[in-house]
């Protein structure tokens, strides 16, 4: 189950241009309207929407997952744990009716894409969190994820898990390393090579290659991007775009590289360890999906607390070792390495969950596409891809 969406049809991205920007009046919401009496102190619940498989949970019982049971446990806050996201635009339009019309959603916590994070934020659709309530988020969260440039400081989103979109290919089959983005291109890769067909899961890597600084690109690095990839499609260099179906092409062959995500790709090196996973030498995008609390939620501080809870070493160390996706605090490393399991301990020597130093130096986050890009930058896109 994927846990990144697919950038749908042109029709649906268009919808959600047309609230973030100004095409529907009063869908913005002002500050002083975001909030509503806060029951946490009377109610110790809340609920909490989330991706499949993207929690622990307990080897003999599927319904039971060891942190959140933890947290419940050490607080009395019950949790409902919701299961309900599949895709970013599907649960965008599932809640923004609620939003737009200032009202609650029925949830006090959510888990959704950052660079759909960035619609929220602009929309006014989330609520500031209070640091004061969250000391582990002010010691711990990486500071490579810090300011990204829709929310500087992370006051109203906060990384759940983090990923690298990077390359993956085969290096037995292949025959030699992939160092670079242009490496895709080589005539030795005809027609072995996809992308990633949502638009913006692909672009800033793409843009990386040409030596773009992602953190301030312009629209003509977009279409130069563009013109790259259509050249590419002509000459038969790309076999097709892919969601996260990617990888049954990796592993079976019919590709020897191809974009992929850094959590994918853990997975797949359990079974082929011939499988390689590149931050290339011109950088990679560090992404992540993000915690944010809706406006009109009913129980924020119970909301925050959980937040923070998962921000403690020692619990993030057990969610790492159960979803290997990038961890958000790098303090959790230690944690992982003191382990007396074995393969447990070697998770806190794995770059991809928490990358070292020269990998650090060459990760960033990809500015946004804003509303009034997304439209113009969506119909080319889905038209080179097929969409």
């Amino acid at each position: 189950m994927s846990r990144r969406s697919l950038l749908r049809a042109l029709g649906g991205t268009a919808a959600a241009g047309a609230l973030a920007g100004c095409g529907v009046r009063g869908a913005y919401v002002q500050p002083g309207e975001r909030a509503v009496a806060d029951r946490s102190a009377a109610d110790r619940s809340l609920v909490f929407a989330n991706w499949p498989l993207y929690i622990d949970t307990d080897d003999d019982d599927p319904q039971k997952r060891p942190t959140l049971d933890a947290f419940e446990k050490r607080t009395g806050i019950s949790v409902d744990y919701v299961e309900e996201i599949n895709d970013n635009d599907e649960f965008f339009g599932k809640i923004s009716p609620a939003l737009m019309n200032h009202q609650p959603t029925g949830r006090d916590l959510i888990v959704i894409s950052d660079w759909m994070c960035a619609r929220y934020v602009r929309l006014g659709w989330v609520q500031r969190m209070d640091r004061a309530h969250q000391p582990n988020v002010a010691k711990y969260l990486d500071p490579l994820l810090r300011s990204p440039a829709f929310d500087p400081g992370r006051m109203f989103t906060l990384p759940w898990q983090s990923g690298i979109t990077g390359i993956a290919y085969d290096r037995r089959k292949l025959g030699r390393e992939i160092r670079g983005v242009k490496d895709l291109w080589a005539s030795d890769l005809k027609g072995r090579v996809t992308l990633l067909s949502g638009l913006d899961e692909a672009f800033a890597l793409l843009m990386q290659g040409n030596g773009v600084d992602i953190t301030r690109w312009r629209p003509a690095d977009f279409h130069a991007v563009c013109d790259e990839v259509e050249r590419q499609v002509r000459r038969g260099q790309i076999r097709r775009f892919t969601g996260n179906d990617y990888t049954k092409d990796l592993v079976s062959g019919d590709v020897l590289a191809c974009q992929a995500y850094s959590g994918d790709v853990i997975q797949l090196q359990a079974d082929n360890p011939d499988i390689r996973f590149v931050v290339p030498e011109e950088g990679a995008e560090l992404w992540s999906d993000s915690l944010m609390i809706p406006d009109r939620a009913s129980h924020k501080a119970n909301a925050e607390r959980l937040m923070d809870y998962y921000y403690d070493p020692e619990v993030a160390a057990e969610l790492a070792a159960w979803v290997n996706y990038v961890c958000p605090v790098p303090a959790a490393k230690e944690v992982l390495a003191a382990s007396k399991d074995k393969d447990t301990a070697a998770l806190a020597d794995n770059p991809l969950i928490f990358p070292d130093s020269t990998m650090r130096e060459r990760l960033a986050i990809a500015r946004d596409i804003t509303s009034t890009e997304r439209l113009e930058f969506a119909k080319r896109w889905n038209a080179i891809v097929g969409l």
